[in-house]
């Protein structure tokens, strides 16, 4: 058999040519549909934002389901003046129950991510799992016991219970994010701390707390979004003079007429902290994931 010839050789690499063509259209094709379902999920999403947005800026006479799409005609900032009067003892009540609330869950979770992932000791995979069991236990199944042990330690109706009840159920994800963070945090630092002699704590302190600062990000935006926008302990736990601001939004609406547009106005002052939040330190969030999930 003769070998083929360099002229008898292109007609095979034409093809090739077309297959290549055909998948760089391909591929260009499905990113522009995975934009665009992505931007049509993202406007379903924020289409509430935009209706509490507008009805927040509307005058009374304007609020209606007719014209529940429509812009308004002036704006109106009294709405948010009246909302925010209304709701100024509530909204400091949740930067009291949230802020050490976070600060505490965090700082224990990173201690037992800490102790479970680098000082293991016998039984401590059995605890780390009893403590992830606690993330599973629906709220509404413990609600009656929760409220006659609060009562039991005078710490019923107050923000201290409240406070001490979201340390405690913010313990297991925080545990989590923590210890899968350590994990990646090379064994040998934590040895030469003990051949230097440091103990439990002094090598917490001085060589993994500086390491967590990407960890703690993460487990102090995820913890305060969550109590802040949290409802049902609120409202069961607390008295009227300790609700935060999610349980005293619904007073808002008045027993015979609801101001819808004051309404609307004092939703986007209660959802104001945690997207401000989201906001500005987003990208401190999403580093935090991204940090020690690939070891090097």
């Amino acid at each position: 058999m003769t070998a083929p010839t360099v002229a008898q050789r292109p007609p095979a690499i034409a093809p090739r040519r077309v297959s290549l063509r055909a998948r760089r259209i391909r591929r260009r094709v499905l990113r522009i549909l995975g934009v665009a379902v992505l931007a049509f999920m993202a406007a379903l999403f924020l289409l509430p934002v935009y209706v509490m947005l507008i009805t927040g800026l509307k005058s009374f006479e304007e609020v209606s389901l007719a014209r529940m799409w429509d812009l308004p005609s002036g704006i109106y900032f009294d709405n948010f003046v009246a909302a925010f009067r209304a709701l100024r003892p509530n909204l400091v009540n949740s930067v009291i129950l949230t802020v050490p609330a976070a600060i505490g869950s965090a700082v224990l979770g990173s201690f037992n991510g800490y102790v479970l992932s680098k000082w293991r000791f016998r039984g401590s995979e059995t605890v780390f799992t009893l403590l992830l069991f606690g993330m599973f236990i629906p709220y509404q199944s413990i609600l009656i016991p929760l409220v006659q042990f609060m009562q039991q330690i005078n710490l019923y109706g107050g923000i201290p219970g409240l406070i001490l009840v979201h340390i405690v159920y913010g313990i297991p994800i925080t545990t989590l994010i923590f210890r899968n963070y350590y994990a990646s945090v090379p064994t040998e630092l934590i040895e030469s701390s003990r051949i230097d002699g440091a103990d439990l704590f002094r090598t917490y302190r001085h060589i993994m707390v500086p390491l967590s600062a990407p960890a703690f990000a993460v487990v102090l935006i995820w913890q305060f979004t969550n109590i802040w926008n949290e409802f049902l302990f609120a409202i069961v736990l607390t008295r009227p003079e300790s609700w935060p601001v999610t349980v005293a939004l619904n007073n808002l609406a008045g027993s015979q007429i609801v101001e819808w547009n004051v309404q609307m106005s004092g939703a986007l002052l209660a959802a104001a902290p945690t997207l401000l939040v989201y906001i500005l330190l987003g990208r401190f969030f999403v580093q935090g994931l991204m940090a020690g999930a690939v070891k090097g």
